[in-house]
């Protein structure tokens, strides 16, 4: 019988299960946060509005500790959480509850008016904490949910998806942010701070709505890997936990491929995260244009999803590891150059490049690691 054109489709990029597609909904999910929180409209509503009070390099200063603060609990606590998500079969519960932590902070943004620097960073944080510790148990979920030999393809899709989804949320809320009066909200000249702010806040009000809609089928379709021992008690099970962190770092030599991975991983991926947390701010601070910057990281979104597509494609002929290492040998490029960006045409020429590689250097990263590991310790692992 001949296959479904649609269901043919899927299946050349990994999505052909349902609950494959379910898992990998997850990063059209959360991708609005990423793109349009982390990256593109947050940062520059905190500079110029929310830390009005404040200088620039202050408020830039300040966003980055806040940063640094939320990814470094996470840092901390994820390894016993990982462990103890493992121990009792609760990985896509885990998930869950940090994306639901997540979505209730992003939804409370639609409150930081001018001045609220404060509250702004609080919310930020938590944010980034639900957003880093779901993505923890959300790759986790990677080698339970894929079929064998299709972890780079269901990878790559996932941030394929992530891409679609983050560029078409950012691209309504641009429209309604530059347009207010299409949408019927508050236009012209003779506004309140209330209501001049109201479609960027709206925006985050819909990052939330967004990040918790799509996240209902993974809830409810992604089946939730079983643990290695029976029903345990809460004490029972955190005891254990901590045992297994305590056998992992005792074996790390057993997994040495893996973990030199993860060493080598923790480095570059700093470079990789940095460049797009403080690529706004960056640009922002060589006195490029607003629309520029968010027009850019629009683009990025969709340049992403073809080259993500793409580098699925050339791992399963070259390998992840080659691939891997040219979307580096790229991002090496972007870092020097930046560094002699003057104009809005040199911003638009390094996002694009971003696009090419950020999404299949990720998601080709995420896949080999999850090749490399025992398959009742993702969590740990991952965390």
């Amino acid at each position: 019988m001949k296959a479904e054109p649609s269901r043919g489709w899927m299946a050349k990029i990994g999505l052909a299960d349902p609950q494959a597609r379910a898992w990998a909904m997850y990063d059209w999910a959360n991708s609005g946060m990423i793109t349009v929180i982390i990256t593109a409209v947050f940062p520059a509503y905190f500079v110029e509005t929310a830390a009005s009070g404040l200088d620039v390099q202050t408020a830039q200063s300040r966003f980055s500790l806040a940063t640094t603060l939320a990814l470094t609990l996470v840092a901390l606590s994820a390894p016993l959480l990982g462990a103890l998500a493992d121990a009792r079969g609760s990985r896509k519960r885990f998930l869950l509850g940090f994306a639901l932590a997540g979505v209730v902070a992003t939804a409370a943004m639609v409150f930081i008016g001018p001045g609220d620097w404060e509250l702004a960073l609080v919310l930020f944080a938590l944010a980034n904490i639900g957003a880093a510790g779901s993505i923890v148990f959300y790759d986790a979920l990677l080698p339970h949910v894929a079929a064998k030999g299709e972890l780079d393809r269901l990878s790559t899709a996932g941030f394929a998806l992530g891409y679609l989804g983050g560029g078409l949320l950012l691209l309504l809320n641009v429209l309604w942010i530059l347009n207010p009066g299409w949408f019927g909200l508050p236009s012209g000249e003779d506004l309140t701070p209330g209501e001049r702010t109201l479609p960027t806040r709206l925006a985050f009000l819909s990052v939330a709505l967004w990040w918790g809609i799509f996240s209902i089928p993974l809830w409810r379709h992604v089946r939730e890997p079983g643990s290695d021992r029976g029903v345990e008690s809460g004490g029972q099970a955190v005891r254990r936990a901590f045992g297994r962190l305590r056998e992992t770092l005792r074996e790390l030599r057993r997994y040495r491929h893996a973990f030199g991975l993860l060493v080598a991983f923790l480095v570059y991926n700093d470079g990789v995260l940095t460049i797009i947390r403080m690529a706004s701010l960056y640009a922002k601070s060589r006195s490029l244009d607003t629309s520029v910057i968010i027009g850019t990281i629009l683009a990025i979104q969709f340049v992403g999803i073809p080259f993500a597509l793409l580098f699925g494609r050339l791992a399963r002929r070259f390998g992840p590891k080659p691939m891997i290492l040219c979307g580096l040998g790229v991002y090496s490029a972007i870092s020097v150059l930046a560094y002699f960006m003057t104009s809005n045409v040199h911003f638009v020429l390094l996002g694009l490049l971003v696009g090419s590689v950020q999404g299949g250097v990720q998601a080709l990263s995420r896949s080999l690691f999850a090749s490399m590991i025992p398959l009742e310790k993702t969590g740990e692992f991952f965390a």
